[in-house]
C-alpha cells in the first residue's frame, strides 16, 4: 500500500482527480448499499438529485488525491495550488491568544485545510480516528504528520493534547459531522433527522475560551487546486455543561450552512445517522 501511494504521489493532480472520478462512479455502481445511503442522505437534506450525482465523482476524487496530500515531500508546499477566502478571521482569532477551533465537515478536501493552515500560520493539531484495518494504519499514522501538523487520536489522551495546544494559543481541527464513540456525543438534529453528534467542540471552547472558525477546502475542477473557505460561527454556544444537546444542535446547523454552499462536494455516502458501535450492538442484542 505504501509503495502504491508513493507511486501515485508522483502523478499530477489533474490525473489523480480524473482517476478518482472513475473510481467514485465504479463504487457507486458496484455497491447498492452505498447508492441507497447517498440518495437517502441527500434527499433527507433536500438536495437536488443532480447535485447528489455530482457528489459521486467528488467522493472518488477525495480518495484519489490522498497520495498527493499524504506522500509528497515535506519540502513541497501545497500553497502554489491553493488560495484563501476569509483570512482576516484567522488574524482576529490569533490576536485573542486563546487558540482556534476549526470545524470542518466531510466536504471537499478536508485534508487540505489543516495542511494549508500549518504551512501558512503555524502549528495545528487535528483529531483523527485510527484506521480499523491494520494494513493501512501505519500509512495513515505517518502520512498525516507534516511540519506544523500534529494528530490527536479520538481518545481522552487526544482530547487533553488538543486542550494543551489551545492553551498555547495554537489551532485544532475537528470533523464535527463524524459519528463519535459511545458516550462522547448526544443526539441532535442534522438536516431534520437525529444524528449522534460529538460534544467536543463546545467542551474545548468552554475550557479554553478558544475562537471557533468554520473551514472547508473546495476542490477546483481539472486539478487546478483548492480554495480554503473560512467563515464565522454565527451561533452562541451555551456555557452550561448540561446544555450539550443545544451546543451540538448549533454545531450541526453551522455544518448544514457550509454543506449547502456546495452540496455536490459533500460526502453524502457517509453513514452519518448510524449509532455508535456500543449502542448499535446493544440494540442488536435486544432484538
Amino acid at each position: 500500500m505504501l509503495t502504491l501511494f508513493r507511486w501515485l504521489a508522483r502523478w499530477p493532480l489533474w490525473l489523480l482527480h480524473a482517476l478518482g472520478g472513475l473510481l467514485g462512479w465504479a463504487a457507486y455502481a458496484l455497491s447498492p448499499l452505498y447508492r441507497r445511503r447517498l440518495r437517502a442522505n441527500a434527499a433527507q437534506a433536500g438536495i437536488d438529485a443532480g447535485l447528489a450525482r455530482a457528489a459521486v465523482g467528488e467522493a472518488g476524487r477525495l480518495v484519489a488525491e490522498l497520495p498527493y496530500l499524504w506522500m509528497r515531500p515535506a519540502a513541497r508546499a501545497i500553497a502554489p495550488h491553493l488560495s484563501w477566502t476569509g483570512e482576516p478571521l484567522i488574524a482576529d482569532a490569533l490576536a485573542r491568544g486563546r487558540g482556534i477551533v476549526f470545524l470542518t465537515p466531510h466536504m471537499g478536501c478536508f485534508e487540505v485545510t489543516a495542511q494549508a493552515y500549518a504551512e501558512r500560520f503555524g502549528p495545528i493539531t487535528v483529531l483523527y480516528r485510527p484506521a480499523r484495518k491494520a494494513a493501512i494504519r501505519p500509512l495513515m499514522d505517518t502520512a498525516r504528520r507534516r511540519p506544523g501538523l500534529a494528530t490527536a487520536p479520538a481518545t481522552l489522551a487526544g482530547v487533553r493534547q488538543m486542550i494543551r495546544a489551545l492553551r498555547r494559543g495554537e489551532a485544532v481541527g475537528l470533523l464535527p459531522d463524524q459519528v463519535p464513540p459511545d458516550g462522547l456525543g448526544v443526539w441532535a438534529p442534522f438536516f431534520g433527522r437525529p444524528a449522534y453528534t460529538m460534544t467536543l467542540a463546545a467542551r474545548l471552547v468552554r475550557q479554553t475560551g478558544a475562537s471557533i472558525v468554520l473551514a472547508w477546502g473546495e476542490r477546483l475542477p481539472r486539478g487546478r487546486g483548492y480554495v480554503v473557505h473560512l467563515s464565522p460561527f454565527d451561533d452562541t454556544l451555551p456555557d452550561a455543561d448540561d446544555a450539550q444537546a443545544e451546543s451540538a444542535a448549533a454545531v450541526n446547523r453551522a455544518m448544514e450552512r457550509l454543506i449547502r454552499q456546495r452540496p455536490q462536494q459533500y460526502l453524502w455516502g457517509y453513514d452519518r445517522y448510524k449509532p455508535p458501535r456500543r449502542i448499535a450492538a446493544a440494540a442488536d442484542h435486544e432484538d
